[in-house]
């Protein structure tokens, strides 16, 4: 507990004992009313400074204008009738202010999850210099920087180790809490834990471009975005709490008027008066003002501090439970983009030539599988013996190596050059060489499927996803197969980026109006159809893509594809308990006001129809914390 609500509590406690000593003394009169002055004041003078405040700018309406008038009402009404029963009044402020502290309590423990995250911000960076190490701030390392990590210190900065080898917490940020191996050469994302050795790291980024503080800034926008949800109860407590307001004059008033002018009877007041101010208190729309953005928020919290996976907004959190279609990107995302040279055929020269000749041509490009056709020559590649560089976007690369041209990529390269290819027989992504305009033979690469990608798309149709889609720019004959392994619905291969959007445009034009389409990248170049979908989700390499980021909807803060149906069954558990707050507030509140109104209802019974209401609404919030068996 804060020291805030350390402080209502014993507010609380005290009015309550003294509340119940008060009714055991044999005194009346103006004694009485100041003996229960006391703890009414203990426990609601910053109701009623709140409700003057509000008056003076002239801001009337709200929950604390309600409880004050209700409470100072039924004080008058006992004075008036001299009964000397000023417990209502007393009673109404305590539990309102149990309700209020247990509200505190429950968006404390939110805000804790995500404070815990927010522990993931490092203090400072260390820099070696002359032989000693000195602590500087991470916002003045520069790129290129060498820095060092000890062990139990928090990565500060993107980079590459260098030297050393360590294991990693990552689990404030992808929620994984099985340690991961680093080793030199290996890139590193800043915000986790050094557990073991000493790491040196050669920076990437600039602190503030940092995965840490991309992420930090993530969290904090998060909650700025209110869904449709909050945004209806943000209208209906506007209209709603002034026209009870006027709703509880006209009950106070027009009846008695009716009473004396109409039908000539007696117009009993102090009735009506006590039904208006039990309509008051009953009225307060705390359950709904407070519950549905606690909702949200817990929500949005045990999601990234318990899962990694963080949702820009509860506007995004609302839209993902209504995904019925889910569209991959294919390597990446549902592979693991790892790529391996399985094989080197119909090659007219030595295999290792071909390699030699396929590695410089690819040596500028950092597409993975540029990066396999590299590690399968397995030899430093001299960047001087290439010159004339041009990719051809979706076809492949050209260039001049020690002065011979070099042409290497699909299909389609060699029917824009014009060179006759033989077809491959194994499926993989087939790299075709063409040296000084002759064939030359073809590389056979091949990537690797995630280990949970098949459960994955089991589980999202398990989830109500009616629909699976995989787009890639790989040959049909792997595309097909994947496909096939993995149980997605419909599969388009050979895009070029420009494509995807336009698959995922068609796809969004043929949908239903209420069904939404969810996008999922890995981040490298996949901006564009991240921001066109409904929802873009962006999976663990996005970290290393701020377009992806800045596109994204949601990002994954790890590869794993099963976290794409944990964000689905967060957000559908979220908009469910929102629901039923809705649901359960209105309908309970209606039928309150309806018996307050007929006279049937006291004022203990409208305590439970304000206060009981919302801690019933706040404990039912409260389970959108609990994601970890989602």
């Amino acid at each position: 507990m804060t020291k805030k609500q350390k402080k209502m509590l014993t507010r609380i406690i005290a009015a309550a004992v003294l509340l119940i000593l008060l009714n055991f003394l044999p005194v009346t009169g103006i004694i009485r009313f100041v003996l229960f002055l006391i703890p009414y004041l203990i426990v609601g003078y910053d109701i009623l400074k709140k409700a003057w405040k509000g008056i003076l700018n002239r801001q009337v309406f709200d929950e604390n204008f309600l409880m004050a008038v209700a409470t100072v009402g039924a004080i008058a009404i006992a004075f008036y009738e001299k009964s000397g029963d000023f417990n209502e009044a007393v009673a109404v402020m305590l539990f309102y202010q149990i309700g209020e502290l247990f509200q505190s309590y429950a968006v404390g423990k939110s805000r804790r999850n995500i404070s815990e995250l927010m522990d993931i911000r490092p203090d400072y960076a260390n820099i070696e210099q002359d032989g000693s190490l000195e602590q500087v701030d991470p916002d003045e390392v520069e790129i290129g920087t060498v820095i060092i990590v000890q062990p139990g210190e928090k990565v500060p900065i993107d980079g590459v180790v260098v030297e050393g080898t360590s294991t990693l917490n990552t689990s404030a940020l992808t929620g994984e809490s099985v340690p991961r191996e680093a080793k030199a050469g290996d890139e590193i994302i800043s915000g986790c834990i050094n557990l073991t050795g000493v790491l040196k790291i050669r920076t990437t980024k600039e602190f503030g471009e940092s995965t840490v503080s991309k992420v930090l800034e993530l969290v904090e926008e998060s909650t700025s975005r209110k869904s449709r949800s909050e945004n209806f109860i943000s209208k209906f407590a506007k209209y709603y709490t002034p026209a009870v307001c006027y709703g509880a004059l006209a009950l106070a008033v027009l009846p008695p008027l009716v009473r004396m002018f109409a039908m000539g009877a007696a117009p009993q007041w102090n009735d009506w008066i006590y039904r208006a101010l039990t309509f008051l208190v009953i009225s307060c729309p705390c359950a709904l003002v407070i519950s549905i953005p606690l909702s949200f928020f817990a929500g949005i919290g045990g999601g990234a501090s318990h899962e990694g996976i963080l949702v820009k907004g509860s506007n995004y959190l609302e839209a993902l439970s209504k995904t019925k279609y889910v569209v991959f990107d294919k390597t990446g995302t549902l592979t693991q983009g790892i790529f391996e040279v399985v094989g080197v055929h119909h090659n007219q020269m030595e295999e290792k030539q071909l390699l030699e000749y396929a590695a410089l041509a690819e040596s500028a490009s950092s597409h993975p599988i540029s990066k396999s056709i590299q590690r399968a020559y397995g030899k430093e590649l001299d960047r001087s013996r290439v010159s004339e560089i041009e990719e051809i976007s979706g076809n492949g690369i050209t260039a001049k190596v020690d002065g011979r041209s070099v042409a290497a990529g699909n299909v389609k390269l060699m029917d824009r050059l014009g060179i006759p290819y033989k077809s491959c027989h194994k499926v993989g992504t087939i790299i075709h060489m063409a040296i000084d305009g002759e064939y030359a033979g073809h590389i056979v690469i091949s990537d690797v499927e995630k280990p949970t990608s098949k459960e994955a798309i089991a589980k999202l149709k398990q989830a109500g996803i009616q629909k699976t889609i995989m787009l890639t720019g790989d040959a049909k004959q792997v595309a097909d197969q994947v496909a096939a392994d993995l149980g997605i619905d419909e599969v388009h291969s050979e895009l070029l980026p420009g494509d995807k959007v336009e698959q995922v445009e068609r796809l969004l034009a043929e949908k239903p109006a209420k069904a939404n389409l969810a996008f999922v990248g890995d981040g490298i170049n996949d901006a564009p159809v991240l921001g066109r979908a409904d929802i873009g989700i962006a999976m663990g390499g996005a970290m290393g893509s701020d377009a992806a980021i800045e596109a994204a909807d949601v990002v994954l803060m790890d590869d794993d594809p099963l976290k794409i149906v944990k964000a689905i069954r967060i957000s559908k558990k979220c908009l469910g308990i929102v629901y039923q707050n809705i649901v359960f507030a209105l309908a309970v509140k209606g039928a309150c006001l309806i018996l307050g109104a007929l006279g049937i209802a006291n004022m203990w019974l409208a305590i439970f129809a304000d206060v009981g209401v919302m801690v019933l609404a706040i404990l039912n919030a409260m389970r959108t914390l609990f994601v970890k068996k989602l």
